[in-house]
C-alpha cells in the first residue's frame, strides 16, 4: 500500500488559511473555533500551533494572503492606458469590488483591539502598501495627473487611514465616522490627491458605523 504523501509546511499553512477563510465567510469569525478550522483542513489541532499562536493571528495572516492573491496594485501596473491618478482610482475600485476581502476585513475589526495584532497590521501595511502607493503617486506626479509636493508623506499616510477610522481602535459612532471620512477626503484633496468621493465616505460609514452601533447594543 502506498504511503500518503507528506504535506510540506507551506502547504499545511495554506490549507489552514484556506479552511479559515471558508469558515469565516460561512459561519463568521466569532462562531469559528480552531478545532473547526483543523477539522476542515484535515489535521490535528497541534498542527495549527506549529504555524499560528491564535485565531486572531490566522485572521491577520488571512488578510495578507487575500491581498497578495488579488493585489489591485499589480492589476494596474504597466497599464499604458491609464495615468497615475487613474491607476489610483482603479486600485480603489478593485478594492471595493473584492467582496470577500471586505467581509474578512469587517470581521477583523474587533481583533485590532489587541495591541500586538494592531502593531503587526500597522507594520504590514507600512512595509507592503507604502512603497506601492509611493510608486503610483510618483508616476502621477511625473505624468502631470497628480500635483503634490508630498508624495512620500501621502504614501505613508494612506496605509494608516483605515486604522484611524476603525471604531475598535478610535471609538466613534456612525456620525463621527462620517465626519472623519469627510475630513480625510478634504485633507487628501488639499494635498493634491482628490481620490475620496461621497460614495466612498458613505460606504465607510455603513461598514464601520454599523459595526460601532452593533457593539453599543
Amino acid at each position: 500500500m502506498a504511503r500518503p504523501v507528506k504535506k510540506q509546511p507551506e502547504q499545511w499553512k495554506k490549507e489552514i488559511l484556506d479552511a479559515a477563510k471558508e469558515l469565516f465567510l460561512s459561519k463568521g469569525y466569532e462562531e469559528t473555533a480552531i478545532t473547526d478550522i483543523m477539522e476542515l483542513a484535515g489535521g490535528a489541532k497541534g498542527m495549527f500551533y506549529r504555524f499560528f499562536q491564535s485565531k486572531e493571528e490566522v485572521m491577520h495572516a488571512l488578510g495578507d494572503q487575500m491581498f497578495l492573491e488579488n493585489n489591485p496594485f499589480e492589476a494596474v501596473r504597466g497599464r499604458s492606458d491609464l495615468n497615475g491618478m487613474q491607476k489610483i482610482r482603479e486600485v480603489l475600485a478593485f478594492d471595493r469590488a473584492d467582496g470577500e476581502r471586505e467581509e474578512i476585513s469587517i470581521q477583523a475589526i474587533p481583533i485590532l483591539k489587541d495591541p500586538r495584532i494592531l502593531a503587526a497590521a500597522v507594520e504590514a501595511n507600512r512595509r507592503v502598501l507604502t512603497p506601492l502607493w509611493l510608486e503610483l503617486i510618483e508616476e502621477g506626479h511625473q505624468d502631470g495627473s497628480i500635483r503634490t509636493e508630498y508624495a512620500k508623506e501621502l504614501s505613508e499616510l494612506l496605509p494608516l487611514v483605515n486604522f484611524w477610522l476603525m471604531p475598535s481602535v478610535f471609538p466613534a459612532d456612525a456620525e463621527e465616522i462620517r465626519h472623519k471620512g469627510r475630513f480625510v477626503a478634504e485633507v487628501l484633496s488639499a494635498m493634491g490627491l482628490p481620490i475620496i468621493e461621497d460614495e466612498m465616505v458613505g460606504r465607510t460609514e455603513r461598514i464601520l458605523g454599523g459595526y460601532g452601533e452593533e457593539r453599543k447594543e
